[in-house]
């Protein structure tokens, strides 16, 4: 029997082996382990393959510096099949950015050069996008430097006197699909509406109403109209903001000239693309600033201006918050939920007392450099996360993606 002995040992060794590779036991935000039966890292929980110890062991071990989440998905993203994702098992077409599914023969998220199993196609339909491959990347970092930078140069923000807010009462998230009016009174007491007529404001203003806000209904633009694109892409680069945007994204060897830039900030914005009944019936500009309808829903409408223009019309009804940012002066963030004329919002996230260039340019920071994910950034000293999302169903210019949506998801508690 004695020859059996070292069998046994080995059997034994494997097992317990195989035990360390089932727990997060000494793993905790080690990097992903193709082999392991479940992962440890922290993207573990937005690719649904932790094991099963990882809140336990592992969550309490986060950063306290990381900004806590408020919001989640949008609806229209919630919605969405998973047949859109998983149409082009072995290529990375309509992938791009996906979760990680160990059932997939190759990958197209982020970290697959890290690890080897990208798609043959990967580099061609995805490598643009946020440019994975680690010599691209924009480090978060980078990213926190240039968004404290832009946040500084923001000359066209609010002024405490500018704002007069009344949020009255906070919800806890559980009451946020209750429909309740919890706040009698209007959001905004006072906006000093002088910064309406500064060049950017203007701009943005005369944009607002360009849309249809019921999705599959096509948006058909007159020659006005689009001017007014023109127009507001002109003032936004004339500002501080877009400068130091456009001069970091240029040092990152994105863009090799300002019109390239320009150009491409008008097709992922304002360019169309059809959200239902196949009607070129949306754009990230109206989704994320104006707004729109989907299913009886509000989606979008992301945007402090908006929301006080449509109160002052009495369209819109402030129902309560449930998160006030930590900032003592503009601009701030409020997540609410509101009523856009017999449509109910269950959170929607806004900057309030912004410029237009301010957001417009955070927003496409985080497109450029995180599509599909979480960007961390810094705002006077506090850290601040936005959710972007490309619409996959369509393309413009080389296979690049049009903005879905964007709009805050976390900060300081």
């Amino acid at each position: 029997m004695r020859p059996c002995v070292p069998l046994i040992v080995a059997i034994l060794c494997s097992l317990a082996w195989a035990g360390k590779l089932e727990s997060c036991a000494s793993r905790c935000n080690e990097k992903f382990n193709r082999d392991a039966a479940c992962q440890c890292d922290r993207q573990c929980p937005r690719h649904g393959d932790c094991c099963e110890d990882y809140e336990h062991l592992c969550t309490v071990q986060e950063d306290p510096e990381e900004p806590e989440p408020f919001l989640g998905l949008e609806e229209e993203m919630l919605e969405a099949p998973a047949s859109n994702l998983y149409s082009a098992p072995s290529s990375c077409r309509d992938r791009c950015h996906e979760a990680f599914d160990r059932h997939q023969p190759c990958h197209c998220n982020a970290r697959c050069p890290e690890f080897g199993n990208c798609c043959k196609d990967f580099e061609i339909l995805c490598g643009h996008e946020g440019f994975s491959y680690s010599r691209d990347a924009i480090t978060k970092e980078e990213l926190q430097s240039v968004s404290e930078k832009i946040y500084r140069a923001d000359i066209n923000k609010a002024q405490k006197e500018d704002i007069i807010l009344n949020s009255q009462n906070r919800i806890s998230p559980s009451e946020t699909r209750d429909h309740v009016d919890r706040c009698p009174e209007p959001l905004f007491t006072y906006v000093n509406e002088k910064l309406f007529s500064k060049p950017t404001y203007a701009a943005f203003i005369s944009l607002l109403n360009n849309y249809q806000r019921a999705t599959g209904r096509g948006e058909h633009f007159s020659a006005q109209q689009l001017a007014e694109q023109d127009a507001f892409l002109r003032e936004i680069m004339k500002t501080a903001v877009l400068k130091e945007l456009y001069g970091f994204l240029r040092h990152q060897n994105r863009y090799s000239s300002e019109q390239e830039f320009v150009n491409d900030l008008k097709n992922m914005w304002f360019g169309l693309y059809s959200r239902g009944n196949e009607e070129e019936d949306s754009s990230g500009f109206e989704h994320v600033f104006s707004g729109e309808i989907k299913k009886g829903k509000v989606t979008g409408f992301h945007n402090w201006i908006r929301f006080y223009m449509q109160e002052k019309e009495g369209l819109v009804d402030y129902y309560s918050h449930v998160y006030d940012g930590p900032w003592d002066s503009y601009p701030d963030v409020l997540a609410m939920q509101f009523n856009w004329d017999g449509y109910y919002k269950e959170v929607g996230s806004a900057f309030i007392g912004s410029s237009p260039e301010f957001e417009f340019a955070l927003y496409s920071l985080c497109f450029i450099a995180r599509p599909g994910k979480v960007c961390q950034l810094s705002l006077g000293g506090y850290p601040l996360a936005i959710q972007t999302y490309p619409w996959d169903k369509s393309t413009y210019g080389n296979g690049k993606k049009y903005i879905a949506t964007a709009y805050v998801v976390s900060s300081t508690q």
